[in-house]
């Protein structure tokens, strides 16, 4: 069973016979509650039953709609009020992001993935975090040019992408195989590492190793994130298929909008950076 690179999806159960666990019969919702002590006859929650219906493709397309929404009219409404008051920026992109981190933990390693709640809750971390992210990018003040014409393009940027990485799934252009992603989740990994390995070194010397200080070795460094976020949509939408093939109830459509939020917000945020790298005297 292929794995994806977003741990929101990668970390759904899944149940020998081709369903998820809790997802698919009653059986497995009768060997849980016996598992914890409880009868047998209590429903289980993930079962779709006469008050549920299996999840649907416009279900996914719904719940992230509404997810995307919720995150860009809370970003625009940070990026006005950084715009009025500069102080806020910091908070907002620190604040936002930790918040936003631990949700997405919380949601992993809780079994939370499709609470509306959550979802919506990271949307607007995310907003906040984004808002304020994206002023700080193309502002003057901070360093950047482009302002508006710059968000626009990344945005533009980033839905490209994840267009075009819808086309290539759907037309089989490229297939996922168990190879495929084993090598974007170690492609994942290391990036990840360097970033990490980036930011410390940067409390000794100035710009750490290169990674983000805008130079030729940045400009690689945000082309390869770029790359490696478009092929996890690849993932995503193989994760997103099997769910609905395995009959998953129509609430783990949120699990599904979370995990792709999650490799948009990715994909924008080294697209803004790149574009800025580019239009920074």
């Amino acid at each position: 069973m292929r794995t994806s690179s977003n741990p929101v999806f990668r970390n759904l159960p899944k149940q020998q016979g081709g369903g998820y666990a809790t997802f698919g019969t009653a059986t497995a919702g009768a060997s849980q509650a016996a598992q914890f002590g409880q009868p047998q006859t209590q429903a289980d929650p993930y079962q779709t039953g006469p008050d549920s219906r299996a999840m649907t493709i416009d279900d996914v397309v719904t719940k992230t709609g509404i997810t995307l929404g919720v995150l860009s009219i809370t970003a625009i409404v940070a990026y006005f009020l950084v715009d009025n008051n500069t102080t806020l920026a910091a908070p907002f992109v620190i604040g936002g992001g930790l918040v936003g981190l631990g949700l997405v933990l919380f949601a992993t390693f809780g079994r939370k993935m499709d609470n509306k709640a959550v979802v919506l809750a990271y949307a607007v971390a995310e907003g906040f975090f984004l808002g304020a992210l994206s002023f700080m990018f193309t502002d003057v003040e901070f360093g950047g040019v482009g302002g508006s014409a710059l968000i626009a393009q990344a945005i533009l940027g980033t839905f490209g992408v994840f267009f075009g990485m819808l086309v290539v799934y759907k037309t089989g252009a490229i297939r996922v195989t168990p190879r495929l992603t084993r090598m974007i989740i170690g492609a994942l990994i290391g990036v990840v590492v360097l970033a990490l390995g980036n930011l410390v070194a940067s409390f000794f010397m100035d710009g750490g190793f290169g990674l983000r200080d805008g130079g030729p070795i940045a400009i690689i460094f945000s082309l390869v994130c770029i790359g490696i976020a478009a092929f996890s949509f690849l993932l995503d939408f193989d994760q997103a298929d099997q769910l609905i093939r395995g009959q998953a109830p129509e609430k783990a459509a949120w699990g599904v909008a979370l995990g792709l939020t999650i490799t948009l917000v990715w994909l924008y945020v080294e697209i803004l950076r790149l574009l800025s790298y580019f239009n920074n005297d």
